[in-house]
């Protein structure tokens, strides 16, 4: 009789917990965690956007030196040599470029440079996208 009574007890005690313990426990909701993650994804890539502009503040040349060279052209010889012509100034200064080594191999007057023609093949890239997209 007393072993009924304990038992009735504790399943009585136990469904009142496990009641109770139900009802405390909020169930997640699905916006609040949508929403969550993206503020954390729009601080991350502000974050990022705020690096970026830093480093680009932090190596800018400034003063009189950021206008005095530039690179007019730029070509490749090898796997990893390539033949450069900068600017200083009103001279050019044709430069062989290998890792480790930059050598000097000609100095000509500026020139003029004329404006590159077009490439035939740029257009056909665009004229064939469009014909695939207007199939669908």
């Amino acid at each position: 009789m007393r072993m009924r009574i304990f038992l009735a007890r504790s399943v009585t005690l136990s469904l009142l917990c496990a009641d109770a313990s139900a009802q405390a426990a909020p169930t997640p909701s699905v916006g609040a965690g949508l929403l969550q993650m993206g503020l954390g994804l729009i601080g991350v890539l502000a974050l990022l956007v705020g690096s970026l502009w830093l480093l680009k503040k932090l190596t800018v040349q400034r003063g009189g030196a950021a206008g005095l060279m530039r690179v007019v052209a730029a070509t490749a010889v090898g796997g990893r040599e390539r033949v450069v012509i900068v600017e200083v100034g009103s001279t050019w200064l044709v430069l062989g470029v290998a890792p480790g080594r930059v050598s000097a191999l000609a100095e000509i007057p500026r020139q003029t440079l004329s404006e590159p023609s077009p490439d035939p093949a740029s257009g056909a890239v665009p004229q064939w996208l469009q014909r695939v997209l207007q199939r669908r």
